[in-house]
């Protein structure tokens, strides 16, 4: 599956531009972004495809310098089971 990355955002989209996969992790101050929103269409679920959205946005955070705080249930669920990306969490 391919990403694009926009505007805090990580998606796909099929080919009429429905979201099938997002993540959303809007900027809060100069350094930090908040993990809000983790989205997966039914038709994608259990594959893997959100544990890959959040694995994206730590690499892009980890590539644009930013600490990340969390208020998307999957991601807290997801950095609990990741401590290896535990630099990017703002403290």
């Amino acid at each position: 599956m391919k990403f694009t990355y926009k505007d805090y955002r990580i998606y796909s989209e099929n080919e009429r531009g429905k979201p099938l996969a997002e993540v959303v992790f809007p900027k809060v101050d100069e350094n930090t972004v908040c993990i809000e929103h983790t989205f997966v269409d039914d038709m994608l679920r259990g594959r893997g495809v959100a544990s890959k959205l959040i694995s994206a946005t730590v690499d892009r955070c980890r590539a644009e310098g930013y600490k990340a705080r969390l208020s998307c249930s999957y991601a807290k669920k997801w950095f609990g089971e990741h401590p290896e990306a535990g630099d990017v969490l703002r403290r």
